[in-house]
């Protein structure tokens, strides 16, 4: 079997406010002896298989100096680089992707940059604790294919604290001016740990409403494709031919190595989780190789749900022959009352194949999506 590679960098020369993964402030961090682990690991699960994509995500991978980034992407190269790669992605952020990080990435292969824009309003950049401004990012991007890549994601986020829908649309005006291929934006969540999750505790956090939210991600939808970028999964659109091949292993219901502190995989059927704690994670892998202390065989039953789920997140929805192959039950056999409820209800369509949400469904994925975890 062929899969993924997931590897995660969580250092960060910055924290922003809305950010729950697992990532620590930089200075003063083992970073040397963490990238060390982190090739080791690499060895241990590339023994299992080549993967088919490589994602470097983080925290920042670009928070790391020059002569570090080149030894995570040696590392990688080493491990997992082969002639059938199908996507090579590492996440960047516009202060601090340096034009020689630049051109480490071409040496190593790297086939797609995502840039954490998340705004181009100054303001709001501000607001939720970015480090760069809206010029920055749009001259990250200019570089980025002056670098010869020609695969380049934005990040972008909505629903933020004192958002307007006048500041989204010139955020996304600003975006469809670059002329990225794929752009990927998603609502603010938020969550515990945060800096926001303490500042809605204390009532200091305005955000936009439910009805001001579905309004921006309309917004989103009418003006990315009105320039080229058709939706492809809820928060995610692209140019024909540049859907995230990587991500879509996610949706897809794949197996994927998760490599790295915090990381998650998904392998033989078993999901797991890495050592959170830089240090801890460190001491595990120098002592078996790997820094996996969590482990979940996934049920018949799990798998049924996470293929309805998630794929489902994909514009072109769940195909049932796949479902059938995967789990050995017909989907109707499984969900045909479900299926028939959301089609009465306006939010599933069938067409040959496919299950797959309608428009109103993709406004309301998760009431969809609660009707196929089977109790």
């Amino acid at each position: 079997m062929t899969r993924g590679a997931y590897i995660h960098i969580p250092f960060c020369d910055h924290i922003c406010f809305y950010c729950d993964f697992n990532k620590v402030f930089i200075k003063n961090q083992p970073v040397d002896d963490y990238l060390l682990a982190l090739d080791r690991e690499m060895a241990h699960y590339a023994s299992m298989g080549p993967a088919k994509t490589i994602y470097i995500g983080g925290g920042t991978p670009t928070a790391l100096d020059e002569e570090q980034f080149e030894r995570m992407l040696d590392s990688a190269d080493r491990h997992f680089m082969h002639s059938g790669i199908e996507e090579f992605t590492v996440e960047a952020n516009p202060e601090s992707m340096t034009d020689e990080k630049l051109c480490l990435m071409k040496k190593y292969g790297v086939t797609r940059l995502s840039i954490g824009v998340q705004s181009f309003d100054d303001g709001l950049l501000k607001a939720i604790g970015r480090a760069h401004g809206a010029e920055d990012a749009k001259e990250a991007v200019r570089r980025a294919e002056d670098s010869g890549f020609d695969n380049v994601t934005l990040d972008l986020m909505f629903a933020l604290p004192g958002q307007t829908e006048t500041s989204l649309q010139e955020s996304l005006e600003a975006a469809a001016a670059l002329g990225t291929p794929h752009v990927s934006i998603y609502s603010l969540q938020i969550e515990p740990k945060t800096i926001f999750f303490n500042r809605m505790k204390s009532g200091k956090l305005r955000l936009p409403g439910e009805d001001i939210e579905a309004d921006m991600y309309g917004r989103i939808i009418f003006e990315l494709e009105k320039h080229g970028l058709h939706q492809y999964e809820i928060s995610n659109f692209a140019k024909s031919g540049y859907e995230g091949i990587h991500n879509s292993l996610y949706w897809h219901n794949e197996e994927y190595y998760g490599i790295g502190a915090g990381a998650h995989g998904y392998v033989d059927g078993r999901r797991y989780a890495n050592a959170g704690p830089i240090k801890k994670y460190i001491g595990l892998v120098a002592e078996r190789g790997y820094s996996e202390t969590l482990s979940h065989e996934v049920t018949s039953r799990e798998k049924m749900e996470e293929e309805m789920f998630l794929g489902l997140r994909l514009l072109k929805g769940v195909s049932k022959k796949r479902f059938q192959e995967k789990t050995g039950r017909p989907i109707k056999s499984i969900y045909g009352e479900q299926i028939e409820r959301l089609k009465a209800q306006g939010l599933l369509k069938e067409s040959g194949d496919r299950v797959a949400l309608t428009k109103k469904g993709v406004f309301l994925g998760n009431n969809a999506f609660e009707a196929f975890l089977l109790s």
